[in-house]
């Protein structure tokens, strides 16, 4: 029998990764099925990473063991709703702080006479009409009215919106001791798959890709730079430098990582895809954490359902013979990094994988053939002469 090339993806969504992860662990237990391609983005990007740099025969269960860093038990995470990965870069945020506050251009514009102006009309119109005297008017008159012009209100959001900080967290740091637990010289052994993981380049706006085998694929080699750029969302990660280009998230732009497969992988057989985001987990907002969770997931899942179907369209139009499996998302996971959460994924991962395989195997297995015993011919003979039609 032919050996199909193979080709996996593992997409993005945060604290959804425990759905790969059981993905790949019930995959695991299947001796025949074995990707030769693995395309992610952002936590799938550091699935792959993880998955391939751990020992022989423990790749499920360091990967576990590497992501339970990442999460936290449910109890010290219900009163700090923050993965272990997302540090803030305390010291340049304060020396950003600094700059700003004896930087001479940041007191241009402290004090501008229209708007103060403008702001007293707008109090003025309140003042004068009661019926507008609701709380949520007085909201509107408190950011208008008065903390727009005040010049000291000004100078504390320039502070805080104006500084040179570009995100909530530093993601990346060349001496950081969470990167240290991968070995990323071990995904350059020559047994090991091609890896590919993308990142947006902000600086000549366009999707990249990086992979452990540079050289085949005349694409720039991947390492823990790479894999920061890779999940370094705006606004949460700060964009990371790369050679002088700054990088943020590829999955903001392709949550699956499916940019120039077919072009890069001509003869792949099979896809298999772990989309591990999906609608149906979104749920209605609590607080400020759980709306900044929606912010940044209902987009997410969004297009990673899109591009699934587009990838489809795609191979269809190429007239390739592709045959893609798509593994169900469960929408029993929430997007709080703990390792319950994560242990769910895991769990409904897998299950979810096992119900796939078992379509995929009877789809592969051809159907028996009934064994008939040899009928004497005399008997078939008299049979066949007395059918109605021969009477």
């Amino acid at each position: 029998m032919t050996k199909l090339k193979r080709a996996i993806f593992l997409s993005g969504g945060g604290p959804a990764v425990g759905l790969s992860l059981g993905v790949l662990k019930r995959l695991r237990e299947e001796a025949d099925i074995k990707f030769d391609v693995w395309s992610s983005a952002c936590i799938g990007a550091w699935l792959a990473v993880s998955y391939h740099q751990a020992d022989e025969g423990q790749e499920i269960e360091q990967s576990v063991e590497f992501f339970r860093k990442i999460f936290r038990p449910a109890n010290v995470y219900e009163r700090f709703p923050i993965a272990g990965a997302f540090a803030p870069d305390f010291f340049s945020d304060f020396h950003n702080k600094m700059a700003y506050l004896f930087n001479p251009a940041s007191y241009n514009n402290l004090i501008v006479p229209e708007a103060i102006a403008g702001a007293a009309d707008h109090v003025q119109h309140f003042m004068k009409n009661p019926k507008y005297w609701t709380p949520h008017n007085l909201n509107d008159v408190l950011l208008n009215g008065v903390l727009a012009a005040h010049p000291v209100a000004r100078f504390m959001v320039g502070a805080l919106y104006q500084t040179e900080t570009k995100g909530l967290a530093k993601i990346y740091s060349p001496d950081s001791m969470f990167l240290d637990r991968l070995k990323f010289d071990r995904l350059y052994q020559e047994d090991k798959p091609a890896i590919f993981h993308n990142a947006y380049n902000l600086t000549q706006q366009r999707l990249e890709l990086f992979t452990n085998k540079p050289e085949k694929y005349n694409l720039p080699a991947m390492d823990g730079q790479t894999l920061c750029a890779c999940s370094a969302l705006p606004f949460i990660e700060e964009p990371v430098e790369i050679n002088g280009d700054m990088y943020c998230e590829g999955a903001t732009v392709d949550t699956v990582s499916f940019f120039d497969f077919l072009r890069l992988h001509p003869d792949v057989d099979e896809v298999w895809v772990s989309r591990i985001l999906d609608l149906k987990q979104v749920r209605q907002p609590q607080n400020l954490y759980d709306s900044l969770n929606n912010l940044v997931m209902m987009f997410a899942a969004s297009a990673s359902e899109d591009a699934v179907e587009r990838f489809k369209r795609e191979v269809a139009e190429s007239g390739r013979k592709i045959n893609i499996i798509e593994i169900p998302v469960s929408p029993n996971i929430t997007y709080d990094w703990t390792w319950e959460n994560l242990d769910c994924g895991i769990e409904d991962g897998y299950q979810a994988t096992s119900a796939v395989l078992e379509q995929y195997r009877a789809k592969r297995t051809p159907p028996k053939r009934e064994h008939r015993p040899l009928r004497n011919p005399a008997g078939f003979l008299h049979e066949l002469l007395h059918q109605p039609r021969f009477a």
